[in-house]
């Protein structure tokens, strides 16, 4: 049966001891009242992800946009695929927090490049089936085993971006666990409006 977290199970996972919630009572927009910032592992040193301070920000440019062409910009299902969970932004920290964890931004190295979540990885989604390797799964006579796979969470532009979905049923086709696999569906738009911190995506 699919699973989509609730905003109080996100609110047990964040509860943990990960040393990387910091506290800052001179903050005025936090992520969560006691939670202003995260402090995340990326390729090029720590990053903090905060949310945009001033409250009269708005977003601008392709991510300000409400409707596109579908098909292929078609709304995404609640959940990509039976047994995947969907989670929204404070899992989706908890689990940039967690050194055994995979954050994986499923979209074309273009648009990675030019903007992604800190602490995530890039590996678009017409690539996963060949990289599993890089996820825990090891290569077995022309097959995936993926007993030792890592907890994954796959996010592409928005709820009508079908990239990690495609990428997530790749995933599934291979034998990657289901509930090892984790579906930010609202991706880079979402993270946008909410004012969350963002980087270049390294190469």
């Amino acid at each position: 049966m699919n699973r989509i977290i609730t905003l109080a199970a996100a609110i047990g996972l964040l509860l943990g001891a990960h040393t990387a919630f910091a506290a800052d009572a001179e903050k005025q927009v936090n992520i969560r009242p006691d939670v202003p910032s995260v402090v995340v592992e990326t390729a090029d040193g720590p990053v903090t992800i905060e949310r945009i301070e001033d409250p009269e920000h708005e977003i601008t440019g392709y991510f300000a946009q409400t409707s596109r062409a579908c098909p292929p910009f078609c709304i995404q299902p609640a959940e990509a695929a039976d047994g995947v969970a969907t989670i929204g932004e404070l899992e989706l920290l908890d689990m940039l927090a967690d050194s055994e964890a995979r954050v994986i931004d499923a979209r074309t190295v273009d648009w990675h490049a030019e903007e992604t979540i800190p602490g995530s990885v890039n590996i678009p989604y017409t690539e996963i089936a060949g990289r599993l390797d890089e996820l825990g799964c090891v290569s077995n006579a022309g097959a995936w085993d993926c007993a030792g796979a890592a907890r994954v969470a796959l996010y592409c532009n928005g709820l009508w971006c079908g990239q990690s979905p495609t990428a997530i049923r790749a995933m599934l086709r291979e034998n990657y666990p289901a509930d090892r696999i984790f579906y930010y569906r609202g991706g880079m738009q979402a993270w946008k409006i909410l004012g969350l911190t963002t980087v270049e995506g390294g190469l």
